[in-house]
């Protein structure tokens, strides 16, 4: 640090115990000045730990030059954590100033989740050096997944190096078997690599350090903090939502084998007989070169805006990059105590391989996921940043609500229609999105199940005893519950999924569930009020309202019932898994039919106003920066370098 953020920082500390002075809008030596001389110090700290933590968190994950490193991604994710405890006082001091007769309604809301999120991290000095232990061995074991030699043997037993999205790609549209089943073993050696490099080790320490904070165990203290209700109350809702859909996964696995032949649900076989040949007709209509503009301009028609962020976005496939996209934010957005706006900065990335069959549509359905966690996060419109960053006791569910509404949209017919179309601008013919529903459709259930699969495997995880913790026992439990919820392997082993390394991530997937409970329930209020989502200024404005400026502020559960008059359940799930599929398909193609009427997006002009400024690179290197020329500009040079 330089001498002046030396100051900075000592002046920080000293406000937090009330022995340094900094300016407020409040009178000089009121009640009311001293709490909110406290706030801004909390703030100030928070946002400078935060940063440091997130940057190095971009630069190790996307393997960038500079100084970035396992050891320093640990360490600066330490002093975040170690302020977060509250250990200075500053935890103690937000519980007595709540008690104070002077406060503001907004210093006694920010007063609140300073409390809340101290609490989160609360732990005495011996468990805040475990925590620390944990989180060395996790960035070391992460550090070394990124460096894996990953990939499949060829036919002539020669070693081929792919990422996991390659292998997938593979999976789903090659129409060689023995290339689909190489895949699935390059997929399956992922876990016997963590398991042999430290994993094993990370699963204990993770349950000794929660239950010497008194919880049951790691996914216990997972989301008990983040949700804010126990993993018993997780659990009573996930089983309720896979005893309803236990018979549509058999009766899909039937109509599978039968339709397909009795190696269909081999778990090399599966996404390939499903809709192998359908994506490779639909994959002229989803080029990646427009998936950019295309997000930006659909975002745009529903009237989303991002307030001044700056986004970085880092799309492409390469080696050693991180291998799952995700969107984080260095700068969370906030108001200032002297009222001023500070607009978000996001880093959000995905792997697309423009070359590969299929690419296309990953790479453009993962744009719009992580590119809806940055639209969310840029309009929360609270005064602190711990109202707006991802971590407890942000609900996992509430922030993948966001995200994962508005990627449902691609397979829509009335998005489609609209935007997956060639590079020329011709619309998706409506015999090729038929092929897709009635491949897609009877086995929408196995979506369902592959997302339930990972909380229940991690539920069992952190149940084992100790000396179950083997390579072997973990191999044993992934294969009971791939056939327990799956029905059978399945073409994800749960050992590679990504998620269940990181502290950030692990225990984190059952988030995706109740989100997409969220989602068909919120597409569902939409569809009722307005009668469409799809370019529907309106969108965008509720989902401010009622979604995103609160932030963390408000339960998940509330926010949910808030919006669609209804307490979360799955209902409107399932019932759009029991669809009739005539009826599903005869709805959709009169969709797809009114949107390709439209001209197509491409050619309606350079004003494109998301009110930001976007960066696209590749690593280290800029390929385009709408700063130069504006949005629609910047993507069609992203889009001549690929």
């Amino acid at each position: 640090s330089s001498g002046g953020s030396r100051s900075v920082d000592f002046c920080v500390r000293k406000a937090m115990s009330g022995a340094c002075r900094i300016r407020s809008r409040s009178p000089r030596g009121s009640a009311s000045g001293d709490v909110q001389q406290f706030i801004d110090a909390v703030n100030l700290r928070y946002e400078t730990l935060h940063r440091a933590f997130e940057e190095q968190f971009w630069g190790t994950k996307m393997n960038l030059s500079g100084d970035f490193s396992a050891s320093r991604l640990a360490q600066t994710k330490v002093e975040l954590e170690t302020f977060l405890r509250g250990s200075d006082g500053s935890s103690e001091r937000a519980k007595k100033l709540l008690d104070s007769a002077a406060l503001t309604a907004d210093q006694a809301k920010v007063l609140n989740i300073i409390q809340r999120t101290f609490s989160c991290y609360s732990m005495s000095d011996k468990v805040a050096a475990a925590r620390q232990a944990i989180t060395e061995h996790e960035s070391k074991l992460e550090e070394l997944r990124n460096q894996m030699q990953l990939g499949f043997i060829d036919g002539q037993n020669q070693f081929c190096p792919a990422s996991s999205v390659q292998l997938r790609t593979q999976m789903a549209t090659s129409d060689d078997e023995a290339l689909r089943k190489a895949s699935y073993l390059g997929l399956r050696s992922i876990g016997t690599f963590i398991c042999g490099n430290g994993f094993l080790d990370i699963v204990k320490q993770r349950n000794k350090f929660a239950r010497d904070l008194g919880y049951k165990d790691f996914y216990d203290y997972k989301v008990t903090t983040a949700e804010g209700f126990n993993k018993d109350t997780l659990f009573g809702m996930l089983d309720g939502l896979e005893q309803r859909t236990r018979p549509l996964l058999h009766q899909a696995r039937r109509l599978l084998e039968h339709t397909k032949g009795p190696t269909a649900t081999e778990p090399w076989n599966s996404s390939h007989a499903i809709a192998g040949d359908v994506k490779k007709q639909m994959d002229p209509y989803f080029p990646f070169s427009r998936a950019v503009e295309m997000w930006g301009r659909s975002f745009a028609k529903m009237g989303i805006s991002y307030r001044g962020a700056t986004m970085t976005l880092d799309l492409l496939d390469r080696p050693k990059k991180y291998s799952n996209g995700f969107c984080h934010w260095p700068q969370p957005a906030w108001i200032k105590s002297d009222g001023a706006w500070q607009p978000s900065v996001a880093n959000f990335t995905s792997l697309a391989d423009p070359k590969a069959v299929g690419s296309g549509l990953t790479g453009l359905t993962t744009l719009m996921h992580e590119a809806g966690h940055a639209a969310h996060f840029a309009n929360i419109n609270q005064r602190s940043p711990l109202f707006s960053q991802e971590r407890a006791p942000t609900s996992v569910a509430y922030a993948e609500t966001q995200s994962m509404f508005l990627d449902s949209l691609v397979s829509d017919g009335a998005w489609r229609g609209r935007y997956a179309r060639t590079v020329d601008g011709a619309p998706m013919p409506a015999d090729v999105h038929e092929k897709f529903l009635r491949s897609m459709k009877p086995y929408k259930v196995f979506e369902l199940r592959s997302m339930l699969a990972v909380p229940y495997f991690e539920k069992r995880l952190y149940e084992l005893d100790d000396q179950d913790v083997t390579a072997e026992g973990l191999e044993r439990l992934a294969a009971e519950v791939e056939s327990l919820v799956q029905g059978g392997p399945a073409g994800r082993p749960l050992l590679s999924v990504p998620h269940i390394l990181s502290d950030e991530s692990s225990c984190y997937y059952h988030g995706y569930v109740l989100a997409e409970m969220a989602v068909w329930q919120t597409r569902s209020h939409f569809l009722q009020k307005y009668g469409s989502i799809v370019d529907n200024p309106r969108i965008g404005d509720d989902l401010k309202q009622t979604y995103w400026e609160c932030g963390n502020s408000r339960p998940f559960l509330e926010t949910v019932q808030d919006l669609t008059g209804k307490t979360l359940s799955g209902d409107d799930w399932v019932a759009e898994l029991q669809t009739d599929l005539e009826e599903y398909v005869s709805s959709e193609l009169r969709a797809l039919a009114v949107a390709s009427a439209e001209p197509d997006p491409a050619s309606e002009g350079l004003d494109v106003d998301l009110d930001m400024h976007m960066r696209l690179v590749d690593g280290d290197t800029v390929l385009a920066d709408s700063q130069e020329a504006g949005f629609v500009s910047a993507c069609r040079k992203f889009a001549a370098k690929l």
